[in-house]
């Protein structure tokens, strides 16, 4: 019986410390406000299949360029996704997160205003607001994400 008492403790702890990390980790998730080189958009943050992050355009100020079209991802490196509508473009794939930390990473974020990829940080400020931090070949530049929901 003891031991499967002491059993029993060590299952309910590690189920616990599990939740508490999810918890954190999933403070992310949610639909943001952000404006970045003169584009006001609006992006949600869900969680994937294997428990990172994917943040995906849904919304955008200007979606339609002068003659009335619906822009597209036209400055994407990859040829294969410049058909993509401006309010479906995907800006961060396989964001994880370390507890230690207390900030999402390990992957790259993609700029659709000038088409690049760069390493992404991300972490909440205490006002709220979410730093979203590029980095590429020691430069780097972040823009702030207002939580909506």
């Amino acid at each position: 019986m003891p031991v499967l008492l002491a059993y029993f403790s060590l299952s309910l702890h590690v189920c616990c410390a599990q939740q508490n990390l999810n918890g954190e980790a999933d403070n992310i998730l949610g639909v943001y406000e952000a404006s970045h080189q003169g584009e006001s958009c609006k992006v949600r943050v869900t969680k994937e299949d294997g428990g990172t992050y994917m943040a995906q355009v849904f919304w955008v100020d200007n979606r339609l360029d002068k003659k009335g079209n619906v822009r597209l991802d036209d400055k994407n490196p990859d040829k294969s996704l410049r058909h993509v509508e401006c309010d479906k473009i995907v800006l961060i794939t396989g964001l994880r997160y370390d507890e230690s930390k207390q900030k999402w990473s390990d992957t790259k974020i993609y700029d659709p205003t000038r088409g690049i990829r760069a390493n992404v940080v991300c972490e909440f400020r205490p006002d709220g607001l979410l730093r979203v931090k590029g980095s590429l070949l020691g430069f780097s530049q972040s823009v702030y994400w207002r939580k909506l929901d």
